[in-house]
Formats: structure tokens, C-alpha cells, sequence
């Protein structure tokens, strides 16, 4: 079977973790933020985690 190939735009939005968790970056982050409170402006700053069936998809797509 033949290597696969990275997807740029994937590795670009997420990072492996030294545990192999896939970890991205949260939306709603960018702009209107004079609305949103300081505490959902903190919980948006912060790192989440891909989880369940689409982790699976986001290694093949990093070639992991």
C-alpha cells in the first residue's frame, strides 16, 4: 500500500500532543467579542480536543 499523503489544511488547524491527542483550536474567537463575557472569551481561548470517530479521520488525514 502506497504512503499517504498529508493534508496541508489539517496539519495546519491541529497538533499531536506527546500522548497522541489531537488537539485544535476553538471557533467564535476572531471577531464581535464585546459581547461575549470574559468567562466564554477565556473558554474559547483555550485548546480542545478532537475525540471519537473524527480523531480516526484526522490521523489518516495527518498520515499518523
Amino acid at each position: 500500500m502506497p504512503k499517504l499523503k498529508t493534508h496541508k489544511g489539517t496539519a495546519k488547524r491541529v497538533k499531536l500532543s506527546a500522548n497522541g491527542k489531537i488537539l485544535r483550536q476553538r471557533a467564535f474567537g476572531t471577531h464581535l467579542l464585546a459581547k461575549k463575557s470574559k468567562s466564554r472569551k477565556r473558554a474559547i481561548n483555550t485548546t480542545g480536543q478532537v475525540t471519537g470517530s473524527m480523531a480516526k479521520n484526522v490521523k489518516r488525514s495527518l498520515g499518523v
